[in-house]
């Protein structure tokens, strides 16, 4: 706390004052509060703030942070921070106690949440995230703690969310030591081997960096270059990460310590670089320039690996001091040297990237699709491909001249129809490699993307603007599909979707699920945007509370169909109900079971659930007409790829027929299963539908189903 305490006194008067009002009032309100240490609590929030100030961010985040859990653990409420200390600062305070509260978990649809709430967060105040992170380190440091289970719990999340979050805004300081905490944690005994063994080769290699160093430093006095090297050793995750990747030992990983040299301008950067290789063979491939072709967190530095006259693998890391300042605290650099107007590009470029995932990510309702891509965004490597002018396009790895396509314009991407990579055609899957010069070739007269793109393409915003296409081309479908299957749901629970959606109860709805209009509502049910059930059990619930319950509703299951459609051979005046086990239709072979006191029930010849019932309570039936509405069910096995869904509503909606319940999940094989109840009055149409499903290469077996 006193260390903390001292350097607010190095701040101006009236940026003290503030941080003397945040850390004394927090200080009040967490007192007697103490942390699983023992510890009292306010050394956590000091702890944080003091990671903020080194990184160099400005007076309201380092208030914030002191501040950053009076609202969440103590009587403090936000007026109260709105009225000691203003808005801006309860506007941080807020945004991580939101963030707080977020339970992370293995689930598909509470990991896109969360993902979303953060994405929410950095959109409206990056700061926010930045606190966060300084929160996160803090409590990664003061880990051991807790019991082996929370440790290892928390570890997870901290790699799987956190570290690539930092990573991906440029703020290695706090990535790396993130990552080193959570390897030891969850994996201690590499961790432990790593600390070992590192150590006492770094004890050996001590002599040869200093070699090394002192012949950089000659090399720039020679040069009359001003500038600083100095040593650095990799941290310990990232040679982890190599070792499992690549198969290798430790005694194969040559650079276990990198050279930096630091210089004042980019021109000095290639200077040296080239007297580097004059003085020592480079080794080839392991030469990278990221001052020309920046990474799409806009690191850059000058790479090189070269061989000693010793025979020794050293890697020399090149770049300028405004470089060096954005690698080690990324977009915090924007306030750290906001009085010079350094970096005001790198963190418009920054917030560039928040702002492209906020907007593709609200086309992506399904969760595992939206948690993937960005994962995929977030986690993996990049290549660098060209346009046939030369301009850099970053985009994941294995990414597809698709992919390409759509990261230049929405448009070229939709008007594409070809594409070629360094100068010869190539199919629109092929997978791209950093270097290539892609040019894509469109047409005006295309009717616009495939849905089989989404099967190859790697970039959530390529995924994203395919699936725009689709929902702003077919809207006027769509909306017509998903008010049938609204209707047909709503009459499957025995009620009329015109008493159920009230100017009054979509209001409501508008309300919890973003709606601007009735027909935006329709389109989104036809699309798959949102369930049937998610808008129709809302709308019953909504009903229920307005309308007293009617007398008799039919059940949620129990469709009647008209008995004048079946005849029970030798009985007349029987109510006959149909069995929902098998759902017979017309057409099928059917049997009449005789209940007690409940009717015939009328089922499929080969419904299972006859089999052992007594023979002289089953009476011959035969169908006396079509014209009927009937419900069928089906399950349809398939390969688990992209698009499916899509595929069999439009199967179903091309022979206008009515979905009243769809269900998807993985079965054990990794396959998609998809369990479909569909009204139709004729069985002709089944036979019609099973044929167009199964055309597909993608689909496994398509079959009629009995509960």
């Amino acid at each position: 706390m006193s260390t903390v305490y001292e350097k607010i006194y190095e701040y101006p008067d009236e940026d003290r004052e503030t941080l003397l009002s945040a850390y004394r009032y927090a200080e009040m309100q967490h007192e007697g509060q103490k942390r699983a240490s023992g510890e009292p609590y306010f050394t956590h929030p000091c702890a944080v703030a003091e990671i903020l100030i080194d990184l160099g961010m400005d007076t309201p985040s380092i208030a914030a942070a002191f501040l950053h859990d009076v609202i969440e653990d103590t009587n403090a409420t936000a007026e109260d921070i709105r009225t000691y200390f203003g808005g801006e600062i309860l506007t941080l305070v807020d945004g991580v106690t939101k963030l707080d509260k977020i339970r992370y978990a293995s689930h598909e649809e509470e990991d896109a949440e969360n993902f979303r709430k953060i994405f929410v967060a950095m959109a409206n105040d990056v700061r926010v995230i930045i606190i966060k992170l300084a929160d996160r380190l803090h409590n990664m440091r003061s880990l051991n703690f807790l019991s082996n289970e929370r440790q290892q719990r928390i570890a997870k999340e901290t790699l799987e969310i956190f570290t690539p979050l930092a990573g991906r805004l440029g703020i290695s300081q706090i990535k790396c030591e993130l990552e080193d905490l959570c390897l030891k944690y969850l994996d201690p005994e590499a961790y432990e081997y790593l600390v070992t063994n590192i150590h006492q080769k770094l004890e050996q290699r001590h002599n040869m960096v200093d070699f090394v160093v002192n012949e950089l430093k000659t090399l720039l006095d020679e040069s009359g270059i001003d500038g600083e090297v100095f040593g650095r050793p990799k941290h310990f995750y990232s040679i982890y990460r190599k070792m499992k990747n690549y198969g290798k030992t430790l005694d194969q990983i040559y650079d276990l310590s990198a050279v930096r040299v630091i210089v004042e301008t980019i021109d000095e950067c290639y200077e040296v670089l080239g007297k580097i290789h004059k003085q020592w063979k480079p080794v080839p491939g392991r030469i990278k320039d990221y001052i020309a072709t920046p990474k799409r967190n806009m690191y850059q530095s000058l790479h090189t690996t070269v061989v000693t006259n010793f025979g020794q693998f050293f890697e020399i890391q090149i770049r300028t001091r405004e470089m060096h300042e954005m690698a080690e605290f990324g977009i915090a650099a924007h306030w750290k040297y906001k009085e010079q107007k350094i970096s005001e590009t790198g963190f418009d470029q920054r917030l560039s990237w928040i702002r492209d995932v906020m907007d593709w990510q609200g086309s992506l309702n399904d969760s595992k699709e939206f948690v993937d891509s960005l994962k995929n965004d977030l986690y993996s490597s990049e290549l660098l491909v060209f346009t046939p002018n030369g301009k850099v396009i970053s985009l994941p790895l294995e990414a597809t001249p698709v992919d390409f396509a759509y990261a230049i314009h929405s448009e070229v991407g939709n008007k594409c129809v070809g594409a070629k990579v360094n100068s010869r055609i190539v199919t629109l899957n092929s997978a791209l490699h950093t270097g290539d010069v892609v040019e894509i070739l469109t047409s005006p007269n295309t009717k616009g993307p495939s849905w089989d793109w989404l099967k190859f393409v790697k970039s959530g915003s390529a995924r994203a603007k395919i699936r725009q296409f689709f929902k702003k081309e077919m809207k006027e479908t769509n909306a017509k599909t998903g008010r049938t299957m609204l209707e047909a749901e709503a009459k499957r629970r025995g009620y009329s979707l015109a008493d159920l959606l009230t100017e009054e109860s979509f209001k409501k709805l508008s309300n919890k699920l973003v709606f601007s209009s009735v027909n935006e509502m329709m389109a989104s049910v036809g699309y798959g945007a949102v369930s049937v059930n998610q808008v129709i059990c809302k709308l019953i619930d909504y009903y229920k509370k307005e309308v007293p319950k009617p007398a008799e509703v039919l059940s949620n299951d129990k469709i009647r169909k008209p008995a004048s459609t079946v005849e029970i051979k030798g009985m007349s005046g029987l109510l006959v109900r149909f069995a929902h086990c098998c759902n017979p239709v017309p057409g099928d072979d059917i049997v009449g079971f005789v209940s007690r006191g409940r009717g015939v029930i009328v089922h499929r010849k080969d419904c299972p659930n006859l089999s052992g019932e007594d023979p002289e309570r089953l009476q011959p039936a035969l169908w006396t007409g079509e014209g009927a509405e009937f419900i069928a069910g089906f399950k349809i096995i398939a390969e688990d790829k992209e698009g499916l869904t899509a595929f069999i509503i439009a199967e179903i909606a091309a022979m206008h027929l009515s979905i009243t319940a769809i269900n998807g999940r993985l079965n054990k094989e990794g396959q998609a299963e998809f369990e479909i109840k569909i009204r139709l009055n004729k069985r002709s149409d089944i036979d019609l539908l099973v044929k167009r499903i199964k055309k597909d290469r993608r689909i496994i077996d398509v079959f009629r189903t009995t509960n």
